[in-house]
């Protein structure tokens, strides 16, 4: 395309002229690939706790601290890398957080005993709790049009993660071990530090820092493979192209403002002032209640379906079905969550991300309602089925919907945090569900999951802004008083 060459031109700009093409769906492949192996080192918990516990002699309390550990790290992990990635760059984070996954992932299959093998999941936990980081680098790729059905595409590489590890589980575990099966779970961590080389640095956190000229390039590159010409002119942030984004004192634009002399203000300085205290509180209380939810329904399925459940004869598994059952509920429930991505798809670009989070919850919360006294089989399977798919949809959506809130300088430390808070709920909740569940309350759990799901919509109603259709932000302006 001819122009001034003195003209200016901004990132969103440059991106819309770039469009999304094979550069970005190389993009999403290679960041695909780092969700899916974060998906399947989380799912190594669900198929090795009997195993190591028949084969170490483990107490139960032992057995789940294997699953308490790598929650822990990655508590640690979603704080460290996020203020990695932005101070640092998301590729040195990518390459930081793929090395220790694999590494320790792969080391803890060699492990000698039962606090080796605790110590090394931990690493990895330390690891997986960077994967975010996938997630603001893709991002930071997408044109604004759009940009949440691609987000939800990017969030189908968990579900194939899953899948693939309960279909390698059902492979390896019966015939090699938990050793084998551990190791072969590394290898999507591998491919990535392979790719390494060939992935490009954000162009939006170059122009933050200033190396528009890198920034640049990359985006030559990418119009190159996509067949399209990038403008002529001058690239320059966004938030010093004044005609662009004038500041607007709406709470629904307040994050569009220019540079100022405190914008080089510290990650945390920025991310705990006044203008995000709000944002702050709800995106946690999101993310709590989310993973809360999320794996309290994984849950009862697994203890509604167990053929040692105490309180009623309803069972879900014939005895001779008892050796693969739990493969195939796996296998099973993690495709129940394909509707709940299409459904999100078409949904989360019509009517904004905040109204589709909170339609999806309240469809959870109406297809738990038969669970309040038990069921059959069949309405039972799909009420949890249903309400599983809306719920881990609705996780989808709030995967990219912070990051689409922080502005750049501070993106992946806040969405670092608001994922710890996400991993403080999938810890809590085991404690809660399942011993509900075991004590024969059943229409307790869920209330209490219901209670939190309506909860959390009602946070998510009460959040300061909608993203869908906006710009990224590069850089918070905090008022001089």
């Amino acid at each position: 395309m001819m122009g001034d060459s003195n003209a200016i031109y901004t990132l969103d700009e440059a991106l819309s002229t770039v469009g999304f093409g094979k550069y970005q769906a190389l993009l999403l492949a290679y960041g695909g690939l780092g969700w899916v192996g974060e998906a399947m080192e989380l799912m190594i918990l669900s198929f090795i706790g009997s195993a190591v516990q028949y084969e170490w002699h483990l107490s139960p309390a032992r057995k789940s601290l294997i699953s308490t550990v790598v929650f822990a790290g990655m508590l640690v992990g979603a704080y460290l890398w996020g203020i990695i990635s932005d101070k640092y760059g998301r590729k040195k984070a990518i390459l930081g957080v793929s090395t220790i996954t694999a590494v320790a992932g792969l080391l803890s299959a060699f492990s000698p005993n039962y606090t080796s093998l605790i110590i090394l999941r931990c690493i990895a936990g330390v690891g997986l709790g960077g994967m975010h980081i996938f997630t603001s680098w893709f991002l930071e790729f997408v044109p604004t049009q759009n940009r949440g059905a691609w987000m939800t595409v990017f969030s189908c590489f968990w579900i194939l993660g899953t899948i693939a590890e309960a279909a390698l589980a059902w492979i390896i575990m019966p015939r090699y071990g938990w050793r084998w099966f551990i190791a072969l779970s590394s290898g999507p961590s591998f491919i990535v530090l392979v790719l390494y080389g060939l992935a490009p640095e954000s162009p939006r956190f170059l122009c933050m820092k200033g190396r528009t000229n890198e920034a640049h390039n990359i985006l030559e590159k990418a119009a190159s493979l996509n067949g399209t010409t990038l403008q002529t002119g001058i690239l320059v942030p966004d938030q010093n192209h004044d005609h662009n984004n004038e500041f607007e004192e709406s709470e629904n634009t307040y994050l569009l403002s220019r540079r100022s002399d405190k914008a080089s203000s510290s990650t945390l300085f920025v991310l705990f002032s006044p203008k995000l205290i709000r944002t702050n509180l709800l995106l946690w209380f999101l993310y709590f209640g989310s993973a809360f939810s999320y794996y309290g329904i994984v849950l009862l399925t697994s203890e509604l379906s167990s053929d040692q459940s105490q309180c009623t004869a309803i069972t879900l598994h014939s005895e001779n079905s008892q050796n693969t059952s739990l493969y195939v509920d796996v296998f099973v429930t993690s495709l129940a969550e394909v509707p709940g991505l299409i459904f999100s798809a078409f949904i989360v670009d019509r009517v904004g991300r905040k109204l589709s989070m909170i339609i999806m919850f309240i469809l959870a919360t109406l297809l738990l309602l038969p669970l309040l006294i038990h069921q059959n089989e069949i309405v039972t399977t799909a009420s949890l089925f249903g309400a599983r798919a809306f719920v881990s949809a609705t996780s989808v959506v709030a995967c990219f919907y912070t990051p689409e809130v922080y502005p750049t300088n501070i993106r992946s430390t806040g969405v670092g945090i608001a994922s710890a808070f996400g991993k403080i709920g999938g810890m809590v909740c085991p404690l809660v569900a399942v011993g509900l569940v075991n004590n024969c309350q059943q229409t307790y759990a869920v209330i209490l999951f219901q209670v939190t799901i309506l909860a959390t919509a009602l946070g998510i109603l009460f959040s300061p802004f909608e993203t869908n259709g906006k710009k990224l932000v590069d850089i918070l302006v905090l008022d001089d008083h």
